[in-house]
């Protein structure tokens, strides 16, 4: 068995604090386009050499790069003047058995699927150039994944580094994923093609006041002047505040884009509906965690999860698991309102092996009586680790 704690939280609910701030970065979003890339990339690989070999390969393809471009967004439509330069680099084996494998042709088709299916308005041929720049792994690090890869072993942890998630969430973070979600939404879309897919939500909660800050990126060419952009600003106001209110009953506010000059005609419309085109670079890991928000009033690991592999990288795996622990544990036992979960790696180590296993829990009883229930969820969560490399390439996990 792990080296399992469960403990109490000491400190008072996140929600019941004077103060609460939550984040998310949307589709569009600079930080999450390299994030997505990356994901995609890596689930890519994956399926690249279970094909080849019958089993995943090293790599870890978690470092990605946006450099914006450069346009002039009018109303009716502008046009791109510089285009978007993404790098996608990392570590990939790309021979082996004396065949070679082509991943970095890979890499450029699997960014160029994505962004076609997502980011509609941005065009892959004109708008984007992507730089494949993967090598090969080092060599302790590959010889320590094969280790147990090809032998069909547990995995064997290729990191020292730890894993956190708590469950569940508050008014504000439930808020704040759930309005990004249903804008970016493509039947939302639909309806209101001139919302583009940047768009950041900050919700910020002072006592029983939460007021929400969406940034939202319009795409030009469905917007006819100031008089429509004014309009159709708060239809999606209007829309936002419909999701909101079903969502908490504690009073909430509503801001779009509140840099916008409506005298001087200076607001935030877009060629191809996000600010990479001119306003923002991006980078892996800058943007969401697991979880979907970033949440600087809940423990956070600061790993850049997407694109790691998904068999052994405990940057991945731990932080997902911690997830799943901590919301299994909510929605199974009746008496925990409120669970946070912490794990610990050691590299070299089979990865059910974590150096500690720390659960924290807010229960309505003794925390002692339902130990075992928790101990119990918590190792079989543990044991599940070697197949969760499943879950990745399933997209159970959305890590962007």
């Amino acid at each position: 068995m792990a080296n399992i704690n469960v403990g109490v939280l000491d400190f008072e609910k996140v929600s019941s604090q004077p103060v609460e701030i939550v984040e998310r970065k949307g589709t569009g979003h600079p930080d999450t386009i390299c994030d997505a890339l990356a994901e995609e990339l890596s689930i890519a690989l994956s399926n690249l050499y279970r094909e080849e070999f019958g089993a995943i390969m090293h790599h870890n393809v978690d470092k990605a790069l946006l450099i914006g471009g450069v346009a002039d967004p009018k109303f009716k439509g502008g046009k791109i003047i510089e285009p978007i330069e993404i790098y996608l680099t990392g570590r990939a084996i790309d021979e082996k058995n004396g065949k070679k494998l082509p991943v970095k042709e890979l890499a450029v088709e699997t960014a160029h699927k994505w962004i076609k299916e997502n980011i509609p308005n941005l065009d892959i041929v004109n708008h984007v150039i992507v730089h494949p720049k993967l090598k090969p792994g080092s060599k302790d690090l590959v010889e320590l994944f094969e280790r147990f890869q090809l032998k069909g072993e547990i995995p064997l942890a290729n990191d020292t580094s730890f894993g956190v998630g708590f469950a569940p969430f508050s008014d504000v973070e439930t808020i704040v994923y759930e309005l990004e979600r249903a804008l970016n939404n493509k039947e939302f879309k639909k309806e209101h093609p001139y919302v583009g897919e940047d768009i950041k939500v900050m919700g910020v909660r002072n006592k029983d006041n939460i007021r929400i800050t969406i940034a939202m990126a319009f795409v030009d060419k469905y917007v006819e002047n100031i008089k429509d952009y004014v309009e159709k600003k708060e239809i999606v106001t209007n829309y936002a505040y419909s999701i909101a209110q079903r969502l908490t009953t504690k009073h909430v506010d509503i801001f779009i884009n509140t840099a916008d000059d409506i005298e001087n005609q200076s607001v935030y419309i877009t060629v191809t509906g996000t600010s990479a085109e001119a306003g923002d670079d991006g980078q892996v890991g800058r943007g969401n965690r697991v979880n979907g928000l970033i949440t600087p009033y809940r423990p956070m690991s600061l790993e850049a999860a997407a694109g790691k592999n998904p068999v052994s990288h405990i940057g991945k795996i731990y932080n997902t698991a911690a997830m799943d622990m901590a919301e299994r544990i909510v929605a199974e036992i009746e008496e925990v309102e409120e669970a946070y979960c912490y794990l610990v790696s050691q590299i070299g180590k089979p990865i059910t092996e974590p150096q500690v296993c720390d659960v924290k829990l807010r229960a309505k009883c003794d925390v002692n009586k339902i130990k075992d229930k928790v101990l119990k969820i918590a190792q079989e969560e543990i044991d599940k680790l070697p197949s969760t490399w499943q879950k990745f390439l399933n997209r159970h996990f959305r890590l962007y």
